[in-house]
């Protein structure tokens, strides 16, 4: 008999041979796994075609989706979380472990069933909404992505990967804008997250809210200028969610480390202030030091979390943009996508457009380029384009350039009276531009002027018209450039049709929001969506593959920063 409390030997003995035998097959199993990564590590990299070198070290802007995870929710848990729920996917193995049996209908359906039954609803969609409004059409389409987007992540990503040039206009630019101007009345559920003027002091313990433990894309606004329609508060906070999904869509970014924000620090549109399902504070906005406060609180609780993120400012109003940047971009990885962001696209049409001229490269600093728009995008396109000069042609060349730019008030000289300072850079001496004024109007520059290139970047529709694009025939070009790059599509200055109808078939477009293919004889004119704008392409029919532009655009974005 063996007395309570005392240890049986032979127990002991047997339990401590248990224990070598579990841990020994752990290290069994842990060395074959190793073993079989490194064998198939090689062939992954030629599969692929990624050297060992890039494999041996994690992307810090990883696009890499995990594996089987384990899932610490059960049954509705699971259906109501869009990241986990697979709808009728799951199989009745799962259905039992994850308490789901009884809670579906019987019948399983694969992904490929589930994809194909979404694109009929879609088609369907547009079938019985043909002969409406593009307003009603738009938000219908937005509709059920959006639902889908609720619901089944995983699906509603597979659909936008495999069909972004249909759906990029209806997530981004032009339904986003409408999105926004009506985004309380089809607010459901939330995403992202708000941080607003009352929550000075919490936003370091606020930001651990959001369940995904690693963030590499934050794309944050403060809905104050929301593409050309002005301040629309909280609801611009449709921009961040509708750019991320073409991140997610186009480059590859993993969707479960990106995160939409929004700075509501109150608004100065009164009709939202007046409507009574506005979301945001009703308050006018902050100003001064009581705004940047929060931006700072914002930034280092972002920060402080996720150290090697990246925050991308969006659709801040002109004096905060430029504020922003200079306070922010020597402390934080970050980028301003009005001031920066846009100049990069812009600039790379106007290099191509040099080529598209058959002229060489280096030509760019005889360039002709009229401006009309002295907002943040406008001085960021301005301010990379004059970067772009001085490496070309060396330093000192800023009273060189050939650059003219316009805003409300017409041609900006040095004459002008309270000057904007960030536009003073670009204001032209009377000596230099003999025949203008100050204030002279666009027809007038563009007359004299004889640009090669007339980019917009307004945010006022039309302003390209008639009597504008017949005097761009007259260019010292025989293939002068239109860029019409405000959004969404009715505030773009004109319109591809337009273009080419009155400055003539040869002309170079590019648009910030989509339009309708044109027929030019037996040529048609292509639309290619890149990274982060829609542009067309020439009147050659000629596009690069979309993997090509997001490569460049990419390139871009990471010489940016």
């Amino acid at each position: 008999m063996v007395r309570s409390g005392t240890i049986n030997p032979l127990a002991a003995a047997a339990l401590s041979f248990r224990l070598i035998v579990v841990v020994f097959f752990f290290f069994f199993c842990f060395s074959v796994h190793l073993i079989m990564w490194r064998l198939v590590r090689p062939a992954a990299a030629a599969a692929t075609g990624v050297s060992s070198g890039l494999l041996r070290h994690s992307r810090r802007f990883s696009s890499a989706i995990p594996g089987p995870c384990m899932v610490h929710k059960r049954g509705a848990d699971i259906l109501h979380d869009p990241w986990f729920n697979k709808d009728t996917g799951f199989p009745l193995t799962e259905r039992d472990r994850l308490g789901l049996r009884g809670l579906l209908p019987p019948r399983v359906f694969s992904f490929e069933q589930q994809y194909a039954r979404f694109m009929e609803s879609y088609h369907s969609l547009e079938k019985n909404t043909r002969g409406q409004p593009d307003s009603v059409v738009s938000l219908a389409k937005w509709r059920i992505l959006n639902r889908l987007h609720d619901r089944n992540e995983t699906l509603y990503y597979r659909v936008l990967i495999d069909n972004i040039k249909d759906f990029a206009p209806i997530i981004y630019t032009p339904t986003v804008g409408l999105v926004c101007q009506n985004y309380s009345g089809l607010f459901r559920r939330p995403r992202g997250m708000y941080f607003s003027g009352k929550d000075k002091g919490e936003m370091m313990s606020m930001i651990y809210n959001w369940p995904a433990p690693q963030v590499d894309m934050v794309v944050v606004t403060d809905g104050s200028r929301v593409l050309g329609l002005g301040d629309l508060g909280v609801q611009g906070i449709g921009i961040p969610i509708g750019k991320l999904d073409v991140y997610v869509a186009a480059a590859g970014i993993n969707p479960q480390r990106i995160l939409p924000v929004m700075l509501d620090v109150g608004t100065n549109n009164q009709r939202l202030l007046e409507d009574p399902l506005y979301l945001g504070l009703r308050q006018p906005r902050l100003e001064g030091e009581d705004y940047l406060s929060i931006v700072d609180e914002f930034m280092e609780a972002v920060f402080t979390r996720w150290p090697k993120a990246i925050v991308q400012f969006e659709d801040f109003q002109m004096k905060w943009a430029f504020e922003t940047l200079e306070r922010y971009r020597r402390r934080f990885c970050m980028f301003n996508d009005d001031i920066q962001g846009t100049a990069g696209v812009a600039l790379a049409g106007l290099l191509g457009t040099v080529r598209a001229q058959g002229r060489p490269l280096t030509d760019f600093v005889n360039q002709k380029i009229v401006v009309v728009g002295a907002g943040s995008a406008g001085l960021g396109v301005l301010n990379m384009a004059v970067n772009a000069v001085s490496q070309m042609a060396g330093k000192g060349v800023m009273g060189k350039h050939q650059f003219y730019l316009l805003d409300k008030d017409g041609l900006i000289t040095t004459e002008r009276k309270n000057m904007d300072p960030a536009a003073a850079p670009f204001a032209k001496s009377p000596a230099d531009i003999d025949g203008l004024k100050e204030g002279a109007g666009l027809v007038e520059v563009v007359k004299k002027v004889k640009p090669h290139v007339l980019l917009g970047l307004s945010g006022v529709g039309g302003v390209f018209n008639e009597e504008v694009l017949k005097a761009m025939r007259e260019s010292e070009n025989p293939k002068p450039a239109i860029f019409a790059m405000s959004n969404p599509t009715m505030n773009a200055e004109c319109t591809a049709s337009d273009a080419f109808k009155c400055a003539g078939e040869n002309v170079v477009f590019a648009s910030g929001s989509p339009f309708e293919n044109i027929k030019l004889g037996i040529l048609n004119v292509c639309y290619i969506l890149d990274f982060m704008e829609q542009f067309t392409g020439s009147t050659r029919a000629e596009a690069l593959p979309p993997l090509e532009i997001y490569k460049m655009e990419l390139l871009c974005y990471t010489k940016l920063l």
